[in-house]
């Protein structure tokens, strides 16, 4: 005589059909990978999201959806980085936080997306721009780095505690020669200045970047601008500062001014001086370490927010760079 079935069914009512496509993800993928995840089975029945399964597995799989709530329930789609991210949260006991991380909305896109950092640590790193005069965020390609330094630099100019917007990465050759390429300077140094206007689009719209940019209010600039300068009531962003010499980097930190604030982003593992020349941002996340006013935040592979496959690469990069002879 066979024993009663253990399973047992929970059910979630969502607000609405933008709701329920958010939860389920393109062709319910999202709900295939909270199975992987939980061991749970999840039906999606109209406006009803059933979850089946054994007590430990139902209980995971519901808490995991809770904690997404705050995303789905506005329609805002659950990335394979939130699941991860929540359930990190609820394994490790830090729910709470990332209840909170769910709640911080930094503001929105102009296609009416709701921006907000999207792991624990990114939550960290915006609130120490948010009280440091001065914030270094190491990670690799994809962790948000200036993407969540723009976000904060539009904040507070919108909120008048800053006069203008000023955005310089050094201009050094990955592959190409400035001096080969069509056009005037500041052409030539577009391509390089175009992940800042791609950030600043997002936020404002091409219109409106470009009527700030025309008013001096919002200054995008190769690094080499900024000598002699002193940058007074305005939010720098140093951007791929790996590529900064140790004089550079001493220098561009120099110019911080009164009522200013400088948030400082690059990938040590992206270095493209020249063999020899030492990065930089690698001395200065040394030296000014435990520095009063000074932030430094590392973001790892685990809080890659593009394509999932950028956090596969960046691991799979990391582990051949380990298993290499010094």
């Amino acid at each position: 005589m066979s024993g009663a079935d253990p399973r047992q069914t929970f059910t979630i009512d969502l607000p609405d059909r933008e709701a329920a496509l958010a939860i389920a993800g393109e062709a319910e993928a999202t709900l295939r990978r909270i199975e992987a995840l939980t061991g749970a089975s999840l039906v999606l029945r109209g406006l009803q999201l059933v979850i089946q399964g054994r007590p430990a597995q139902l209980e995971r799989a519901a808490a995991l959806v809770e904690l997404l709530r705050p995303f789905w329930q506005e329609g805002q789609a659950v990335t394979a980085v939130d699941l991860q991210t929540a359930l990190q949260a609820l394994d490790t006991g830090r729910g709470q936080e990332h209840h909170d991380l769910s709640q911080q909305v930094l503001t929105r896109s102009q296609s009416g997306k709701l921006l907000r950092p999207r792991t624990l640590r990114q939550k960290a790193y915006v609130e120490a721009m948010e009280r440091h005069d001065l914030t270094l965020a190491l990670g690799p390609a994809g962790t948000g780095k200036t993407f969540l330094a723009t976000v904060q630099a539009v904040k507070m100019l919108q909120e008048r505690r800053v006069e203008r917007l000023i955005l310089t990465r050094p201009a050094v050759e990955a592959g190409e020669r400035l001096g080969f390429l069509p056009g005037d300077l500041q052409q030539n140094v577009d391509p390089y200045l175009r992940p800042l206007y791609d950030a600043l689009h997002t936020l404002l719209g091409q219109e409106r970047t470009a009527a700030l940019i025309e008013k001096n209010v919002i200054e995008v600039a190769p690094l080499a601008y900024m000598r002699g300068r002193t940058l007074s009531e305005a939010f720098v962003i140093l951007d791929e500062a790996q590529n900064t010499t140790t004089t550079q980097m001493r220098m561009v930190l120099t110019r911080l001014g009164e009522r200013s604030r400088m948030v400082v982003t690059g990938d040590p593992s992206q270095v493209d001086l020249p063999s020899g020349v030492s990065s930089g941002l690698q001395e200065a996340a040394e030296v000014l370490e435990g520095l009063e006013g000074v932030a430094i935040c590392r973001l790892s592979a685990a809080d890659v927010v593009r394509h999932p496959l950028v956090q596969r690469l960046v691991n799979a990069y990391a582990s051949r760079d380990q298993r290499r002879p010094r």
